[in-house]
């Protein structure tokens, strides 16, 4: 548990204010299809220390393999093999791998004392819609081959969260059984860019216009509208789904999707648990220093080993 001391009544912990004090918010750069792999590298470079200290902090095995023809990274962080987590990396669906997320996969697995399995599926704008939404439907197949399904946790974050919440539409849609639990980090949940958060941003990490996140969304939704649930999932229709846990922030960029997903998943009858963190920003979870970081991935590996056997 954290002290009062570190979480105070009236605000955000020491960190996290020194943190907003010495990262004030800059612009991004569009990704286009000629720039795409700089920025990709340039993005893995960026988050190369928060890396080496996950790996550093975390004794987790790593290791490329394939699932249903599916490439993967499988992160382990114990002996057990009964259970897995499948995890869907973030990135606005035009960066990002499963290893700039061994920052959060890394205490997932070692929380859990066995199996997280990151596909990686393609990026926009070379890849648009539904290129990952069929590499990651073709991944959960080949899990739920080797698992029963109260034994598989599906997660993800940002972009990889509005990804595991469309693959799980599409899986409850084909009549495949669902896992025992979704855990999302800010699910990117509503490409249509609604929502009061978008239009009040607060978001340090994610300083992004109108122009450049729309961007981003039609780069990979490509000819489908905005609207369609396995694109913004806050529209699908969750009858069905397993128990859901949500983190974001109130400072978050996409507080409100997180906030909207989690109330049309109420309505159809879902168990869900929306944990919203003060002064906290999208994925807070990724920047370990802080103690809020290190608290909400505690909770999370918790509550996804409670819902295994």
């Amino acid at each position: 548990m954290n002290s009062p001391a570190e979480f105070p009544r009236t605000g955000i912990s020491a960190e996290a204010r020194a943190w907003l004090d010495a990262n004030p918010p800059s612009p991004r750069e569009l990704v286009t299809p000629e720039n795409a792999e700089r920025i990709r590298s340039e993005t893995r470079a960026g988050y190369a220390p928060a890396m080496a200290a996950a790996r550093a902090e975390f004794d987790v095995g790593e290791r490329d393999i394939d699932i249903a023809g599916v490439a993967c990274s499988e992160i382990t962080g114990g002996d057990r093999r009964d259970v897995v987590v499948l995890y869907f990396f973030g990135g606005g669906h035009v960066v990002g791998s499963p290893e700039e997320d061994i920052v959060v996969t890394a205490p997932m697995a070692a929380g859990l004392g066995g199996r997280v399995v990151a596909p990686r599926y393609p990026l926009s704008p070379e890849s648009p819609f539904p290129a990952a939404l069929d590499v990651a439907l073709t991944a959960y197949r080949g899990v739920l081959a080797d698992y029963s399904a109260d034994r598989i946790m599906v997660a993800g974050e940002s972009a990889g969260g509005n990804l595991a919440l469309a693959t799980m539409l599409a899986a409850r849609d084909e009549g495949l059984a669902l896992p025992a639990g979704l855990a999302l980090l800010s699910p990117w949940s509503d490409l249509g860019y609604t929502g009061d958060s978008h239009l009040t941003n607060r978001d340090p990490s994610l300083p992004l216009s109108e122009g450049v996140l729309l961007q981003m969304a039609n780069g990979y939704r490509g000819d489908r509208p905005a609207d369609d649930p396995l694109v913004s999932p806050v529209h699908g229709d969750f009858t069905g789904f397993p128990p859901t846990f949500i983190s974001t922030g109130t400072r978050d960029l996409l507080l409100s999707d997180c906030v909207r997903v989690s109330s049309a998943m109420r309505s159809d009858g879902v168990d869900v648990t929306l944990r919203v963190w003060e002064g906290m920003w999208h994925v807070f979870e990724f920047y370990r220093e802080l103690p809020e970081a290190r608290a909400s991935m505690s909770e999370i590996a918790t509550w996804i080993t409670t819902r295994l056997p």
